[in-house]
Order: structure tokens, then sequence, then C-alpha cells
């Protein structure tokens, strides 16, 4: 566990992510990360849960209509 503590940030108040935080995320200066509510409190991830529900409904599309799709490609 990492403890964070809320910083004012010009007029908003923010937190302060440690360079090892930002490197177990992944994320950089900059990038777009989400906070999502979880059963148990909430989560910070730099992935977008509307996006993820939008690529498997496009997987499943794919994959029920490859057929399809691979004489479009042609």
């Amino acid at each position: 566990m990492t403890k964070l503590k809320v910083t004012t940030i010009g007029s908003s108040a923010g937190i302060i992510l440690p360079k090892e935080v930002l490197a177990r995320l992944k994320i950089a200066k900059g990038d777009t990360v989400f906070l999502t509510e979880s059963p148990d409190g909430f989560r910070i991830t730099p992935y977008d849960p509307a996006f993820e529900e939008d690529m498997t409904l496009a997987r499943q599309v794919m994959r029920k209509r490859r057929h399809l799709l691979r004489e479009l490609a042609k």
C-alpha cells in the first residue's frame, strides 16, 4: 500500500503519484487515468472501462463475421 497526501494544485486539490506508482501503472506525465468505483473502494487505472467494453463487443462481432471481414479485406 502506498500512502498519498491530498495537496493543493492551483485552485484544485490533487494527489502526487510517486515514480514507483507511475512505473507500476505504466503511465507518464500527461497520460490520462480513470477513477472507477469498485465494491472495495476506488480504483485508479490507465485503462478506459468504456473503451474496453466497446472492444469486447467489437471482438465478438469480428469473431462472428470473420468470413465477411476477410472478403471485405480483399
